[in-house]
């Protein structure tokens, strides 16, 4: 852990990371430290800040990586020569040798390479944080693409999260910092990200998504070869798309973009709330354009290692936001997060709502080049901190591929308007999912467990009906049994009273003889005894 720390420590002091901090935007004090600090005397060198900070992510490894490619989809909040050099963390980071992949393959599959393929490219097609790709062919003559895990790679991605456990664990003790949730983020990120290294669930998970859009004009998922997929070795078919982020290329070909762009929208959206099964690493390095129908352009997608999915309240949940959002109606905005507990259940939500306002409004009715989603989402923090919103962390996945949704858009088409292409989709959803189709689709769904359970209806009525009777019939035999104790208490308190006058004349007659004796000089006494005794008989 500490060696880790120092690696880190020394590639920011390498690179030199702290000249690109705006020192005038930081507080006094810590403009003092930078000043003062150690790190000045290290030259900064001939390197521009860009190809600085993308080589310092790549010796910090994948996750550091990670982190660049989702900045490099955000060329709105950083200068364009940085979000140039970030762009290259797509796939182009340092390949391993061809040497070794070709022994990581040959020890996956239990084979040789030439008897695997007819032909294995040493040099990779491309390079990313945790694997790299080579071009290949199979005996059968198709062309396909081996993904090939890096060598090494889980022991440093181990350090890095553990490294984060302990920062998000200090982090939590920060009352302030808290409501972010910070531990729960982390888990949930590590979940995400160890789940690519293995390729199977990435196969697993490609054959999902071309199972979702099957013969759709919007995306195209290339086919995986089962018997040449291992843990981490996967071979799929090899696709000839344009990269989505080559604006010329696919200028040349005369590309509808602002097609393009409205229909990577509503790629998103039908993800999210038709299947409920979305790419969440949909960064330009995965997506190609397909070179047929350049007016009715179709998305390729690769690199399906990373995807989400919403539990049934969550979505609802969204799909109601969304829509209160671009119906401006921030009231129910406000009590849907008091109602779904996103925020706590004392939250007025008149106030909350005139918060969001403030924040919301300048941005709706705009086109997408005059919004900026990480702005707006720094302000709904701020909004969250006063009212002690917590982070939900099944969102934060759905946040990431939103934003990577926003940067794609902005680089395609600026114009395009994310809220008019985005509304009609999810309000005709509303209307399928609460309709009577809506109940059909859901009937339909549950029609396996009700045919089940159809035949033992009868059973399960009679065992109902029985067990009732049973208790109605428990519940008179108690009555009768309490209403018999009530008339023994009755009748045993008269007895009880005879009973006790009896001992007492008793009493008084084998006491007769010394008592008239005793009483005749002290008549008094005797009389008020009487009188009690005889007023405690009538009271009994």
């Amino acid at each position: 852990m500490s060696l880790r720390l120092l690696r880190i420590i020394w590639v920011i002091t390498r690179y030199r990371l702290d000249t690109l901090l705006p020192l005038e935007r930081l507080p006094w004090y810590l403009r003092l430290m930078f000043i003062l600090s150690p790190l000045r005397v290290v030259p900064v060198g001939k390197r521009s800040p860009g190809e600085r900070l993308r080589l310092a992510l790549e010796a910090l490894g994948p996750i550091f990586v990670k982190f660049g490619q989702l900045l490099s989809t955000r060329r709105d909040l950083l200068p364009e020569e940085i979000a140039d050099e970030l762009r290259r963390l797509q796939d182009q980071v340092p390949p391993f040798p061809g040497r070794e992949a070709r022994e990581l393959v040959e020890a996956e599959l239990h084979m040789t390479i030439d008897e695997a393929f007819a032909h294995f490219e040493p040099e990779p097609l491309a390079s990313a944080s945790i694997a790299q790709v080579h071009a290949a062919r199979l005996h059968t003559g198709e062309d396909v693409v081996a993904k090939i895990i890096r060598p090494g790679i889980e022991h440093i991605m181990r350090q890095d999260m553990a490294l984060m456990y302990r920062v998000a664990g200090v982090l939590a003790r920060i009352p302030e910092a808290r409501r972010l949730r910070p531990v729960e983020v982390v888990r949930d990120y590590e979940s995400t990200l160890f789940d690519e290294l293995d390729l199977h669930k990435e196969a697993a998970n490609t054959s999902q998504l071309k199972r979702n859009f099957k013969n759709s004009p919007l995306l195209y998922v290339p086919a995986t070869h089962w018997s040449h997929t291992r843990r981490r070795v996967m071979v799929q078919e090899r696709i000839y798309g344009i990269p989505v982020a080559d604006l010329a290329a696919l200028k040349a070909q005369g590309t509808d973009l602002k097609r393009l762009a409205e229909r990577g929208v509503e790629i998103f959206f039908t993800q999210v709330f038709r299947d409920n099964f979305f790419h969440a690493d949909m960064h330009p390095g995965n997506i190609f354009v397909s070179r047929e129908h350049p007016h009715d352009p179709q998305y390729i997608a690769i690199d399906c290692g990373i995807v989400g999915s919403l539990t049934r309240e969550d979505q609802d949940y969204l799909a109601r936001n969304l829509l209160a959002f671009f119906h401006q109606d921030y009231y129910e905005v406000a009590a849907l997060h008091i109602e779904s507990g996103w925020v706590g259940e004392n939250t007025r939500a008149n106030e909350f709502a005139a918060a969001i306002r403030t924040v919301c409004e300048p941005i709706l009715e705009k086109p997408l080049k005059d919004i900026s989603f990480g702005q707006v989402l720094l302000g709904l923090f701020k909004t969250a901190r006063r009212f002690n919103m917590e982070v939900q962390p099944q969102l934060v996945l759905l946040q990431k591929t939103l934003l990577n949704i926003e940067g794609l858009g902005r680089q395609l088409y600026p114009d395009l308007d994310l809220w008019t292409t985005a509304k009609p989709y999810l309000e005709q959803w509303m209307k399928e999912r609460a309709g009577a189709s809506g109940f059909w689709e859901s009937l339909k769904r549950q029609a396996p467990e009700l045919a089940r359970q159809l035949p033992e209806l009868p059973s399960v009525a009679h065992h109902a009906l029985s067990r009732i009777e049973h208790e109605h019939r428990q519940r008179h035999r108690q009555a009768l049994a309490l209403d018999g104790i009530r008339r023994q208490l009755k009748d045993g308190s008269r007895s009880s009273r005879r009973l006790r006058l009896g001992v007492l004349l008793a009493g008084l007659a084998l006491a007769w003889q010394p008592l008239s004796e005793w009483a005749a000089g002290q008549p008094w006494p005797v009389l008020l005894i009487a009188v009690i005794g005889l007023l405690l008989l009538a009271w009994q």
